[in-house]
């Protein structure tokens, strides 16, 4: 019975711990996406707003990184998509909701799937995953909603029908290299946090 209490209270706990720091992680992706329109590398956002994504996913589950890549779908929706919304207001809001959702949803996945192995490798490869799904997944919703003015962007760029080398170069590629080096570079932290929480959860 002390036992089953213990337990108990050790559950209450965590989950207590994980709606804290889903909130505070909630903030953070709402104020680091929103950052993320003024800091600029060149031509590209400097953003490290999957990092929390990345943090979400492997402290607390899959569906925590769902929630906060569905929070960070709504806050590019409200405050970066004017040109898309032109185009297809429909292929807009599934494309930048379901890119975010499913980063956050797929970097906690691996997450599970790797962390018995090596916890190390598991935030290493959630890394990775999280704006390789992101970028993807947009780049499907270009072919799926936004082709034909794609190819109109390009043309206008100066790629001509290479319609292909400006989505990579111009639209998402620059963004993405960011986004993978900068979640790679920070993923020790993310295993220095989960390390922390472990001890506390103990």
């Amino acid at each position: 019975m002390a036992e089953n209490n213990s337990t108990f209270r050790r559950s209450n706990k965590m989950s207590v711990a994980n709606l804290t720091l889903g909130a505070i992680l909630t903030a953070l992706v709402i104020v680091l996406q929103l950052l993320g329109a003024f800091v600029r590398l060149g031509p590209f956002q400097a953003t490290l707003v999957l990092i929390p994504i990345v943090i979400g996913a492997a402290c607390c589950g899959k569906f925590m990184g769902a929630w906060l890549g569905f929070v960070f779908g709504m806050v590019v929706l409200l405050n970066d998509s004017a040109a898309f919304y032109a185009i297809n207001i429909p292929g807009t809001i599934i494309t930048v909701l379901l890119k975010g959702i499913l980063c956050g949803l797929c970097a906690g996945l691996v997450y599970n799937l790797l962390e018995k192995k090596n916890r190390y490798l598991a935030v290493f490869a959630a890394a990775i995953v999280c704006p390789v799904v992101n970028t993807g997944v947009f780049y499907a919703g270009c072919f799926a909603f936004f082709l034909d003015t794609i190819k109109e962007w390009a043309i206008d760029k100066g790629y001509g029908s290479n319609f292909i080398s400006y989505m990579i170069f111009v639209l998402a590629g620059g963004n993405f290299l960011v986004e993978l080096v900068s979640n790679i570079v920070l993923s020790p932290v993310v295993v220095r946090l989960l390390n922390i929480r472990k001890k506390a959860n103990v």
